[in-house]
């Protein structure tokens, strides 16, 4: 797997190791990219009909005259 270096706010690395629960800010990054990407994917899955103009509609009555 390719590996990519990135430089970061040491408190920002710090804040994101505390809050998941991590040793190093590697797998603090990691951890949060992943979740990133999968909250992503599950927004995009959700909201994927609306996207492609597929979103269902309802047949509404229309008003009665007279």
């Amino acid at each position: 797997m390719a590996q990519v270096t990135v430089t970061l706010d040491a408190n920002l690395a710090i804040d994101a190791m505390l809050l998941s629960g991590t040793k190093n800010p590697q797998d603090a990054v990691e951890l949060v990219l992943r979740d990133y990407l999968s909250r992503g994917r599950r927004t995009e899955t959700r909201t994927a009909e609306a996207a492609d103009g597929h979103r269902p509609t309802v047949d509404r009555p229309t008003a009665q005259e007279g």
